[in-house]
C-alpha cells in the first residue's frame, strides 16, 4: 500500500491531546483499511503529522473524521525511508509525558509478525561440538539479522536458534522472508557439508505490546505458523496473503490446518520463495 503523512494545523492543543487522538485512531484503523506507522507533534507551531500505510488519501480522512474529527489540511504520498532518514524513526512513540505508574505502555497498531528456527539446532551441536557449532549459529544470525535490517524489520526476541520480528510493512515482512531462505540457500550450496536449513512463518494482525515484548492471538499464529512450515519453507496466514495481492508474489494454497491452541481451523499458504528470490 502506499505510505501517506498528513498534517494536522492543531493551535492550542497539547502532546497529551495528541496521543489522547491517536489511540482513537489506532482502535479504528482497519475499519479504513489503514495501518498507523507513527506521528509527530510541534506544541509550539501547533502542527501534527501522521504517518501510515493506507489504500487511498479519502481512507486516511475518513478515519480521523470518524475517530476525532480532526481532519488533515494536507496530506502526501511519501517515501518511508526518506521520513526515516529526516525525522529518525517511522515507528509509534511512547505516550506524551510516559505511562502512568499502574499503567503499562500498550501498543495495539496493526504489525506483520515472523518467526524463524533453525531445524535440528541441538543436533547440530552434538554432531559439530561446541566450537563449531557456535560459529554456524553466528554464521546464522548474522544472515539473518543482515535482511531483518534491510527490510525494516523490528527484532523482538532472538531465541538462540532463531528469530521473532515485527514489520510495519507486510510486503517488507514476506521480502525478509525470501531474502533469508534465499541467503541461507546461496551459503547451503557454497558450504553443503554445513547446511542451514530454515522455516519461517507469518502472520498479521494486532498484537498487544507491553515492556516491548508482543502478545496475543496474532503472535501465537505466527508461531504455530512457523512450526507447521517445513525447512526451507515460508508460510503465511490469509491475512499477509490478502495484504500482499502483487503479482510479484507467487503464492501455493496449503488448505486448512487445525493449528495448536485455536479452535477452528487456520487456512495457511506457501510463498513460492524460489521462483521469485532477491
Amino acid at each position: 500500500m502506499p505510505i501517506y503523512m498528513d498534517r494536522h494545523r492543531m493551535e492550542g492543543a497539547t502532546a497529551k491531546v495528541l496521543a489522547d487522538a491517536h489511540q482513537k485512531d489506532l482502535k479504528l484503523q482497519s475499519k479504513f483499511g489503514v495501518n498507523l506507522m507513527t506521528y509527530w507533534f510541534d506544541e509550539k507551531k501547533g502542527s501534527a503529522f501522521c504517518l501510515m500505510e493506507a489504500p487511498t488519501q479519502e481512507s486516511v480522512t475518513r478515519l480521523h473524521a470518524e475517530a476525532h474529527g480532526a481532519i488533515p489540511n494536507k496530506i502526501l504520498e511519501v517515501n518511508p525511508e526518506i521520513v526515516a532518514s529526516f525525522l529518525g524513526r517511522i515507528e509509534d512513540p511512547a505516550p506524551a509525558g510516559g505511562a502512568l505508574p499502574d499503567t503499562p505502555l500498550i501498543d495495539s497498531a496493526f504489525r506483520t509478525l515472523m518467526f524463524t528456527d533453525m531445524q535440528g539446532s541441538t543436533a547440530i551441536t552434538t554432531r559439530l561440538g561446541d566450537t563449531r557449532a557456535l560459529e554456524l549459529f553466528r554464521i546464522h544470525n548474522a544472515l539473518a539479522r543482515k535482511a531483518i535490517k534491510a527490510h525494516q524489520g523490528r527484532e523482538i526476541q532472538h531465541t538462540g536458534d532463531g528469530f521473532f520480528v515485527s514489520f510495519i510493512s507486510a510486503s517488507n515482512a514476506i521480502d525478509c522472508a525470501i531474502a533469508i531462505q534465499a541467503c541461507f540457500s546461496a551459503h547451503n550450496k557454497n558450504m553443503p557439508d554445513l547446511p542451514i536449513l530454515v522455516r519461517i512463518g507469518l502472520s498479521a494482525g494486532e498484537p498487544i505490546e507491553e515492556d516491548h515484548r508482543l502478545f496475543g492471538s496474532t503472535v501465537q499464529l505466527a508461531a504455530r505458523i512457523c512450526a507447521r512450515s517445513a525447512p526451507g519453507q515460508i508460510l503465511i496466514s490469509q491475512v499477509v496473503r490478502e495484504l500482499c495481492c502483487d503479482p510479484k508474489y507467487v503464492y501455493r494454497d496449503q488448505g486448512r490446518s487445525l493449528l495448536k491452541g485455536f479452535d477452528q481451523e487456520v487456512p495457511i499458504f506457501e510463498v513460492m520463495w524460489q521462483a521469485m528470490a532477491i
